[in-house]
């Protein structure tokens, strides 16, 4: 076979299962040839799993006929959307058309702040968790116990001084951590463990936006982020805990977070 190049549309056919079987080798030597795309794709991946965890509950539910009409170019769509919930009406757009129409947005609240930067930052920092606490095996690219290391390289890849919070206080032990992208920047996460194998995760990237925080989350008992952009960093801690321990969690890796800044 005649070697081809790849291109970004063959991400999204491969994500699709509709790359043929035959081209898998050399794509994936594509995909390891061009760190770019290789993490383009992984993003992809990681906004996928967000939108399946978010409307888990809804997937299977009938489709109003209303909705079936506007899907099929029966109804009028109303161009003006609330917000930051733009993505919403994106994602259920998405969800009934890759899904053959298999379900409908309903009941879903307090997905979206005020500002649709800080919500990218949470989408962002809940979709890594969605993918990658779930990994056995690779979900960490330094482990815990090369933690000097980590701690150096994600602070230069980053572009801020980085230190992984300890959070034995909480009942959580740093499992290691990855270098991400987020838009244009870089991410940082970190993800711990506790003894019960519940895992959390810190998403940490610079950030230029003003002093904000926030809580961000859905009714559905997916995972929640909490974020901060405070001194030139965006950070979220994301986890499916209950909101006083999320919390607890959260205020200790900010203090900590902020006293490694300063130090």
């Amino acid at each position: 076979m005649t070697r081809r190049d790849f291109s970004e549309r063959d991400i999204h056919m491969a994500l699709d299962g509709e790359l043929p079987v035959d081209e898998h080798v050399a794509y994936d030597a594509w995909l390891d040839a061009n760190p770019e795309m290789k993490a383009r794709g992984a993003r992809y991946v990681a906004d996928r799993a967000a939108l399946r965890a978010a409307f888990a509950g809804v997937l299977d539910e009938p489709v109003p006929a209303r909705l079936q009409k506007v899907v099929f170019g029966e109804a009028p769509v109303k161009a003006a959307v609330s917000g930051s919930r733009w993505w919403l009406a994106a994602a259920a757009a998405a969800v009934l058309a890759i899904g053959g129409v298999g379900g409908y947005v309903a009941g879903i609240g307090h997905f979206g702040l005020e500002d649709p930067a800080k919500d990218q930052l949470a989408e962002q920092a809940i979709a890594a968790h969605v993918i990658y606490a779930a990994e056995k095996r690779h979900a960490v690219e330094v482990p815990a116990s090369d933690k000097d290391h980590l701690q150096t390289w994600l602070s230069n890849r980053v572009g801020l001084k980085l230190v992984a919070p300890d959070l034995a206080a909480q009942g959580f032990q740093l499992v290691g951590g990855r270098l991400l992208p987020a838009g244009e920047n870089k991410a940082a996460m970190l993800l711990y463990e506790d003894d019960k194998g519940e895992r959390i995760s810190l998403f940490v990237t610079a950030e230029s936006a003003e002093k904000a925080k926030g809580t961000y989350g859905s009714e559905e008992g997916g995972p929640e982020a909490i974020y901060w952009l405070d001194k030139g960093y965006g950070c979220a801690v994301v986890g499916s805990l209950p909101r006083a321990q999320m919390t607890a969690v959260a205020k200790s890796a900010y203090s900590q977070l902020l006293a490694g800044l300063a130090s």
